[in-house]
């Protein structure tokens, strides 16, 4: 079977991002690409790439997924996050963790050394460290800009503005609006062996529900690849994506015959018309073809192939 050129498409979140952030969010999103990409030149693996590039975003403050991620109502950082191999479907998912830097990683754990899919709290911490990674405290993941934000929003709740999310601004500006502050990071990759896997991680909605759970980690809403059809990667207001198990759902007419960008297109009309839900989408077929949408006014992104690399933050 002659080899793929490698492709790695990646996202940095869907929002109302402001001018002031662009130029973060791209040089994040270049960093990322170019430690995913320089694996799969190598002849690494999909699973490899996709890790390997949410890993540097996660260690990036500019995103909401490890260190720098929202805060919960409680003051504390949560954090979700899902692995996918294309090839056999296996995956590893953990949940509510709050002492490990990278979940990312601990998901990868889960995908290699554990018969189950899916761990959450300090189940998943007691894993992850069982299996050589080290724990954090929770301290470690917060950041003043986020504790700015975190108070902000209760503010505005005890003024009366409800299911508040931050701008993205300046921390004094407080806004109930669900297209505002979604920073999932996501990745998805095709390798030279024609393999395809899919990543996705965040640290959730500002001011949630200590225990809450969006799309990201969960098996075809946030996240899914399979070689049999796509691999994608969302972003988003999670509730309305789970609600409609949106990945499958648009990996699921790839297969059909839908191209990538058709199936994106199409799969964040439905997430507006039968919900009213906004969000992003990346979509990376077995051939190497690709699909990017976005509802929201703003949305980064990032694409390496053997032609090069091309990054940037698209208006709606």
């Amino acid at each position: 079977m002659p080899e793929k050129l490698p492709i790695l498409l990646i996202h940095g979140g869907a929002w109302a991002m402001p001018d002031a952030e662009i130029d973060a969010h791209e040089n994040g999103i270049r960093n990322a690409l170019a430690a995913g990409y320089a694996l799969l030149e190598r002849g690494a693996s999909a699973v490899d790439a996709v890790e390997a590039a949410v890993v540097v975003m996660e260690d990036d403050e500019t995103f909401d997924a490890g260190r720098g991620s929202f805060l919960t109502r409680d003051g504390r950082v949560q954090l979700d996050a899902l692995l996918m191999n294309g090839a056999d479907l296996r995956t590893g998912g953990v949940a509510c963790v709050e002492r490990l830097r990278n979940p990312i990683r601990a998901a990868r754990l889960v995908l290699e050394e554990s018969p189950h899919v899916y761990f959450v709290g300090t189940g998943a911490e007691r894993f992850a460290m069982q299996h050589g990674m080290s724990l954090c405290d929770n301290m470690d993941l917060v950041i003043p800009r986020e504790q700015k934000r975190l108070y902000a929003a209760q503010e505005a709740e005890l003024a009366g503005l409800k299911d508040t999310t931050f701008s993205g601004g300046s921390p004094e500006a407080t806004i109930p609006d669900p297209l505002l502050s979604h920073d999932t990071v996501g990745a998805v990759a095709l390798d030279i062996h024609g393999n395809l896997a899919a990543a996705t991680s965040t640290g959730g909605t500002l001011n949630k529900a200590p225990g809450r759970v969006g799309d990201s980690s969960l098996i075809g809403c946030g996240c899914y690849a399979d070689n049999l059809s796509a691999a994608v990667s969302l972003t988003g207001w999670g509730e309305p994506i789970m609600k409609l198990v949106l990945g499958k759902w648009a990996v699921d007419r790839v297969q059909a015959g839908a191209t990538p960008q058709q199936a994106a297109t199409d799969a964040i009309a439905y997430l507006h018309t039968r919900l009213g839900g906004h969000g992003g989408v990346i979509l990376l077929g077995p051939d190497g073809s690709l699909g990017i949408a976005h509802n929201t006014p703003r949305m980064a992104w990032g694409l390496a192939t053997p032609a090069g690399h091309s990054l940037g933050v698209t208006r709606n």
